[in-house]
């Protein structure tokens, strides 16, 4: 039967007139058809199951290339200024070295005592008492409170704290408490000043 034959006997036709039973019954142009569906059908599965999946992989492996591009051209940076690194590293170290100098030893305590008294005698204040609190360690370094009660004219006592303050010697000063007495001509202050010792042995 040629193709315009079976094209015409298609005006008449019914789709209820198909005998599913007997699919080799069928009119050309309805094999066709249905051919052609299958054809999509199976085409349209092999791309959701297979190639949609690949699809998916791709971009998943497309951002893992971003990514490591990216760690690349960070690690790349990181390399090329590797020498200034380095400086930097050497400038941290010698910086870390002169504060530790500026850490008093255990020998060295009397001796800062010393100093605190001459300053409050420079500056004109009455040293009442300055006592050692006991240590406190830390995990690089151990602390050494140290309570001081002077007395004398607000000059005098601002003076005494810049004094102390500008020691070569790392000294912090802390718990400030000032009043006053003799009809507030006199002021008296107690203050604790703390330095600090390297703990080579890190803390216990």
């Amino acid at each position: 039967m040629s193709l315009s034959n079976s094209l015409e006997s298609m005006k008449d036709f019914n789709i209820s007139d198909l005998d599913f039973n007997n699919a080799g019954s069928w009119p050309a142009p309805v094999k066709l058809i249905c051919c052609i569906s299958l054809i999509a059908l199976v085409l349209g599965a092999v791309y959701w199951f297979d190639i949609n999946d690949l699809n998916l992989d791709l971009e998943r492996r497309q951002a893992e290339e971003l990514d490591l591009r990216k760690q690349f051209e960070g690690k790349a940076a990181q390399v090329s200024n590797l020498e200034e690194y380095k400086a930097q590293m050497a400038e941290m170290k010698k910086t870390f070295g002169d504060l530790l100098k500026q850490l008093p030893s255990d020998t060295e305590v009397p001796g800062l005592l010393e100093d605190i008294s001459s300053i409050g005698s420079l500056s004109g204040l009455e040293l009442s008492s300055i006592d050692l609190r006991p240590e406190i360690s830390k995990e690089f370094y151990v602390e050494l409170p140290i309570d001081i009660k002077v007395s004398g004219g607000y000059h005098d006592l601002a003076s005494f704290v810049s004094g102390v303050a500008g020691l070569s010697r790392i000294v912090t000063l802390h718990n400030f408490n000032i009043k006053s007495v003799k009809s507030g001509d006199v002021l008296s202050m107690d203050i604790q000043a703390k330095t600090y010792r390297y703990n080579g042995g890190g803390a216990k």
